[in-house]
């Protein structure tokens, strides 16, 4: 759980770091929606180069990042093995009842991969170079057009910047009570996995317990320091476009354009 790096920020002046979150948000739901479009090698292809040197120009060690995101791989997995073993169509290698195994299915399951980490890895280079006041005020000027239909846009970035900061501090949280329990004798890494599960739902208990005292702390300073979510606070930082949100944007521009030009129909 220490590794685990989703929700975090790591301070710099790498090219992305010197982004506007309004720019980095907005290219982060572009660059999603591009994946979904991809459907064969060459479309993913030329997503992975990009998020390659997303990374790179992030400043973050590529070992680092892919230590970081190793905890969200096992649910990339059983994603894909979902797909793999109820898929149909293509040459059938094994079947047995509702389960089946074909080379569909198995491209299929290896594009789903591909997609779940690409989408893992663009998500978590943002909240590693933008603060979570950052991406709250990006949030709270990309959805500010909302506010004409009295949509709570504030309330909403509020909401996001405090989620981001909760997770650090819960994946922390959670690896203080695994050594804890470490260190009475019980062995979480051994064992069926019934075991596991069982060994592992009593520690549900104290992590929510901790969730809800750090909320109930947080609203009590938020009071006391008579916070609000009102548009007419203040902003110690004020975000502008810079020309390095334009170059990226054409990137990621011409990456669209040659993944809707290699896509088969």
């Amino acid at each position: 759980m220490s590794n685990f790096i989703f929700g975090r920020y790591l301070p710099g002046n790498s090219w992305i770091h010197q982004m506007s979150p309004q720019s980095k948000l907005l290219l982060s739901f572009y660059f999603v929606i591009v994946i979904f479009f991809a459907n064969n090698i060459w479309a993913y292809g030329a997503l992975s180069v990009l998020i390659l040197f997303v990374v790179i120009f992030s400043g973050v060690s590529i070992g680092y990042f892919l230590k970081g995101i190793r905890p969200l791989i096992w649910l990339i997995i059983f994603t894909v093995l979902l797909q793999i073993l109820f898929s149909s169509g293509g040459h059938v290698f094994w079947h047995f009842g509702p389960f089946s195994i074909s080379d569909t299915s198995l491209i299929n399951g290896g594009y789903i991969f591909i997609r779940f980490l690409l989408i893992i890895m663009i998500s978590t280079v943002l909240t590693l170079t933008t603060t979570p006041l950052a991406i709250a005020d990006g949030v709270q000027t990309v959805l500010k057009p909302l506010k004409k239909i009295r949509f709570p846009v504030d309330t909403l970035a509020l909401m996001l910047s405090i989620a981001l900061r909760f997770v650090p501090t819960l994946m922390d949280e959670m690896e203080t009570i695994l050594n804890a329990q470490r260190s009475r004798g019980v062995d979480f890494g051994s064992g069926s996995l019934k075991h596991r599960i069982q060994a592992a739902v009593p520690l549900l208990v104290p992590l929510f317990t901790g969730a809800i005292n750090h909320a109930e702390n947080l609203s009590t300073a938020m009071e006391a320091r008579g916070f609000t979510d009102s548009e007419h606070r203040s902003k110690y930082r004020v975000y502008k476009w810079k020309g390095k949100d334009t170059i990226s944007w054409i990137v990621f521009l011409l990456v669209g354009v040659v993944v809707l030009f290699v896509r088969k129909n």
